[in-house]
């Protein structure tokens, strides 16, 4: 084992030179194929004054083609216990920027994401998350972060699912960061289950320093939903909580 181990250290510098051009050309598709898809979703939902035309262009288009572009493959259970129709407050394990795409194309629902506000600060990318009624989140001013539940709400109400990362960052070594209770304030006031998902591989495929791709296979599982009727928002943090616990315990499944 040791001497294989050794083997792959000195290989390492050599299939990295190997692996540089591959990732420089991916790195500009995926840039120049996410602006185009960007631009086209905005325009068809501009013109349809829907986000739902946005929406597909994401899921049936730009998350297959983006995905395929590194060799991504997918492996997704669980999806027979979501109930066609009905909205969810998704919340799942954060590896690697390739989640979004991963859990776009994975789960079998249009989902709005919950963004960090610091990604407001990039034009198109502002536009878009706000044409396709996606939510920021500013948790450093907690009035802003309170009219940002109120959106999610909002939101959950009118039939769309949710989807959070409420580690708040990417995890740096794979581990289940604690969730952040505030979002969760939103699937309470909205009265809706909350859907906890499992990702496993996503880091290996982009990990979280670096820009690189390698081609691999990502294990999705969608667990069992999570009731929220009879609670209040003061039990947000128990029903974070909770919710870590069956995102933690898919997680040892995937990894077992």
């Amino acid at each position: 084992m040791d001497s294989r181990r050794r083997r792959c250290d000195k290989m390492a510098p050599a299939m990295s030179l190997v692996w540089w051009p591959v990732n420089f050309l991916q790195v500009v598709f995926v840039s120049l194929w996410s602006l185009g898809g960007f631009v086209v979703a905005l325009l068809a939902s501009k013109v349809a004054r829907s986000p739902r035309p946005g929406l597909w262009i994401a899921r049936q288009i730009w998350a297959p083609v983006l995905l395929a572009s590194g060799w991504v493959r997918l492996d997704v259970r669980g999806r027979d216990r979501i109930e066609p129709g009905r909205p969810y407050f998704v919340v799942a394990n954060h590896q690697s920027w390739v989640d979004i795409p991963i859990l776009i194309r994975a789960l079998p629902m249009p989902v709005l994401f919950i963004a960090k506000q610091e990604l407001a600060r990039i034009p198109l990318l502002r536009h878009y998350v706000e044409a396709m009624g996606m939510v920021f989140v500013n948790r450093a001013d907690r009035r802003d972060a309170l009219r940002s539940v109120e959106k999610l709400t909002e939101r959950l109400r009118a039939g769309w699912s949710v989807l959070s990362f409420p580690e708040g960052t990417r995890s740096v070594d794979g581990e289940l960061l604690r969730f952040r209770t505030g979002t969760f304030a939103a699937a309470l006031d909205a009265g809706v289950e909350v859907l906890p998902v499992a990702v496993e591989g996503a880091a290996r495929i982009v990990p979280r320093q670096g820009i690189r791709f390698r081609p691999g296979r990502v294990r999705i599982t969608i667990g069992e939903p999570i009731p929220t009727t009879g609670m209040t928002r003061d039990e947000r943090a128990a029903l974070a909580a909770r919710t870590q616990e069956a995102v933690a315990g898919e997680l040892a499944h995937l990894r077992a």
